[in-house]
């Protein structure tokens, strides 16, 4: 089923997913939500989703599979364990269609689409990028790979969860590019961490200094967002150090398999892996800056800048 009739499940209500569940609530979808944490749904269900008690109810109950979760193993588990996406939507007079919203690694994207092929079930991968703040409103940019048939089909669904949406191209093409513009906003990060502190070191005021960068042929996406929470000193970018490694871990991957030398993600790597030592995986991943606050003694902060963008 096409359209605003496409009756939707979706499996994982974490950061980003649950505004993208709601997205798709808000915008008239007949929406079944799943999570092993029950109590995520709940403001969802208040809003009229529905709630399933497995994977295969909520298959059952759906023409159409969102999965959005935080690792390949994850992901796995949920679509080709038992009891899982694969085995609940097979065999259909018609075709299911999952589509997975994760970052998740090419040859993984590529073996679990092999799988629900084998089994007659449509997939698309449709990783998003921008922020969980872009998600909470609708305007977070959706990349798709897949068929393209699959994709138009399904384009009214994923026009109500993000804006733009990009179509990449075949299966596995929009893992790259998502983990490209990851690996990108990393760098990015500990870049605008280094020119803060030179700021602060340098005796400016950090406002200013700031708003100066954001004016500047040295502005990036990541300043203007993440450089935010830092100087609130919230850090509150609600992405892990755990998520940003998987992620770098990818691109390196990459670089390897395409024969690119990535320096500079090299070294931001290591950046995070001595973050993720000092602070935990579960520490919000804009605190790699914080490295840098600690080597110095100095830390960045300045008022009037929000703990969570908005």
């Amino acid at each position: 089923m096409t359209g605003d009739h496409m009756r939707c499940g979706f499996i994982g209500l974490g950061h980003i997913g649950k505004f993208l569940a709601g997205s798709l609530v808000r915008n008239g979808f007949e929406v079944t939500v799943f999570d092993l944490n029950a109590d995520a749904a709940a403001p969802l269900v208040a809003k009229g989703a529905k709630l399933a008690g497995s994977i295969k109810e909520l298959c059952d109950a759906s023409d159409t599979v969102f999965t959005c979760l935080p690792s390949p193993r994850a992901i796995d588990a949920v679509v080709a364990g038992a009891g899982g996406v694969i085995e609940s939507l097979a065999g259909r007079s018609t075709r299911g269609t999952w589509i997975d919203m994760s970052t998740n690694d090419q040859d993984e994207t590529l073996r679990l689409g092999a799988m629900c092929e084998a089994k007659g079930i449509n997939v698309l991968e449709s990783p998003v990028t921008g922020g969980v703040h872009k998600a909470a409103h609708g305007d977070i940019t959706v990349l798709v790979g897949g068929e393209e048939a699959v994709f138009k089909a399904h384009e009214k669904a994923l026009n109500a969860m993000g804006q733009p949406v990009l179509y990449i191209g075949k299966l596995g093409s929009a893992a790259v590019i998502k983990v490209i513009t990851n690996m990108l906003a990393f760098i990015h990060l500990v870049a605008a961490g280094e020119a803060l502190m030179l700021a602060k070191r340098g005796g400016l005021d950090l406002g200013v200094a700031f708003e100066a960068i954001k004016q500047s042929s040295g502005n990036s996406f990541v300043h203007e967002t993440e450089s935010q929470v830092i100087l609130n000193g919230s850090y509150n970018i609600n992405f892990t150090m755990d998520l940003a490694l998987k992620d770098m871990g990818f691109a390196l991957g990459y670089g390897k398999e395409f024969g690119v030398p990535l320096a500079l993600a090299t070294l931001t790597n290591e950046q995070f892996v001595l973050a993720k030592a000092a602070y935990g995986g579960e520490a919000w991943s804009s605190q790699v800056v914080k490295l840098l606050e600690d080597a110095t003694g100095s830390d960045l902060r300045a008022p009037g800048f929000p703990a969570e963008l908005e």
